[in-house]
């Protein structure tokens, strides 16, 4: 693993939360555990039932993957990669993006791919080591982690 300075700065930050539909559904499990403690007692049953929407939904959101560019590298969760091993990225959205995401998705690539989130940053590995050929990374401003990367190619 890389050892990177403290005094590195994130060039790109974007942890990828679960969209606000899918915490108000995470959300909706404590209704139905308070369901089960209803017969004990209302009271208990609705703290209960708030306790584990609270926990659920923090939870869902503090253990997101981040996607960042720090200095020279690129992170994507637990994966990282010195920029040095990147072709040039590419950004799609929309019909481009649910393309890239289905039926010309790399095969022989690496994917941080998030449901509800449009964007999507393909980019190529040119490490002949490497066994896989691309990162397919999802971003709700692909055209941002695009740049960021760019940035730090050219810091090389």
């Amino acid at each position: 693993m890389q050892n990177t300075p403290a005094t590195t700065r994130d060039g790109y930050r974007e942890r990828l939360a679960p969209s606000l539909w899918m915490l108000v559904t995470i959300a909706l499990a404590g209704p139905m555990v308070s369901l089960v403690f209803a017969p004990v007692a209302s009271g208990v049953a609705i703290v209960v039932g708030a306790v584990v929407s609270l926990v659920l939904v923090a939870l869902s959101i503090l253990l997101a993957p981040v996607v960042r560019v720090r200095g020279t590298v690129l992170h994507a969760g637990r994966a990282h990669i010195d920029v040095r091993w990147l072709g040039e990225a590419e950004h799609f959205t929309g019909q481009d993006a649910r393309d890239r995401r289905t039926r010309d998705i790399a095969r022989d690539g690496w994917h941080l791919i998030r449901g509800g989130i449009d964007g999507l940053v393909v980019v190529p590995i040119t490490d002949p080591e490497d066994p896989m050929r691309s990162w397919t990374i999802s971003s709700r401003t692909p055209d941002r982690l695009v740049a960021a990367i760019r940035a730090a190619r050219t810091q090389r």
